[in-house]
């Protein structure tokens, strides 16, 4: 075990950023636009890219809901605004993926690519603030990177920065989860939006091919995969804003990480139970 719980994540993510630099600049693909269904529907441009962007709205506003509810709950106090951040961007990238899909060009690119970055930021700032101690500025940090890599991409045509950040909760999260021994839901709930994930970006690497066999595109499938994996996360945190503080009469004592007795009650059902 490392003497500071950030050292194997900072290293590690120093080791991709190395070999992206020694790799040099990478460009977009030229053909990137070039998306295989292209179908209208009812005058709608590229209407499977467009609509499978809904999901994301749906579990960004459901989200937000659960970051609204969860205002008074202390044991989520560190995490909370990294959360907003999450799901707000989920929103904005619907709005921002759609506009894009609508008239594919590498100005309206920018405007899908910056709400993803935010919500890489955002799943990267509640892994540091729960797990590293990392403080709040953090988020504002990771904000601004996540614009920063947006802008060098719009400004150089050189992704490095936005596929670092990209890269980093795939590499990041579970490495901390794991070394920080997290509860098991949380290990659940992260590694099964990173398994969708990973999965989705399959299907848009194979666009095409997928639109042969499927009569369905690997990029549209790309958005139902990836929306799939935000619902992991989202119903993490509903489980989460369920569970409220309460004294220590009610309730039977636990050691929590610091050795300190919590005290928890399952908000939905009224039932005390002990939270390590």
């Amino acid at each position: 075990m490392f003497a500071r719980p950030y050292i194997l994540p900072a290293s590690l993510l120093a080791l991709i950023a190395l070999a992206m630099a020694v790799a040099g600049p990478i460009p977009q693909l030229t053909d990137y636009h070039a998306f295989a269904d292209q179908r209208a529907l009812a005058g709608l441009a590229n209407a499977a890219d467009v609509l499978s962007n809904l999901g994301f709205l749906a579990v960004g506003a459901y989200g937000l809901l659960l970051v609204q509810r969860a205002r008074t709950l202390r044991h989520l106090d560190d995490v909370r605004f990294s959360y907003g951040l999450f799901f707000a961007a989920l929103v904005a990238t619907a709005f921002g993926s759609s506009w894009y899909h609508l008239a594919p060009d590498d100005t309206r690119l920018l405007f899908d690519r910056l709400p993803i970055a935010l919500a890489c930021a955002g799943l990267l700032a509640v892994t540091a603030r729960r797990h590293l101690d990392a403080p709040r500025c953090i988020n504002g940090l990771l904000v601004a990177f996540a614009v920063g890599s947006v802008s060098w991409w719009g400004l150089t045509e050189d992704l490095r920065p936005y596929l670092l950040l990209q890269i980093a909760p795939l590499v990041v999260i579970p490495v901390v989860l794991v070394a920080n021994r997290a509860p098991k839901a949380e290990l659940e709930a992260f590694g099964c939006a990173i398994g969708w994930y990973v999965l989705a970006k399959v299907f848009e690497m194979a666009d095409h091919s997928v639109f042969d066999v499927l009569g369905v595109s690997g990029h549209t499938i790309k958005h139902v995969l990836a929306t799939a994996g935000t619902l992991c996360i989202a119903r993490y945190l509903s489980a989460q804003v369920g569970t409220v503080v309460i004294p220590a009469h009610a309730g039977t004592p636990a050691e929590s990480s610091g050795g300190a007795n919590v005290y928890v009650r399952d908000a939905r059902h009224g039932s005390p139970r002990a939270r390590g």
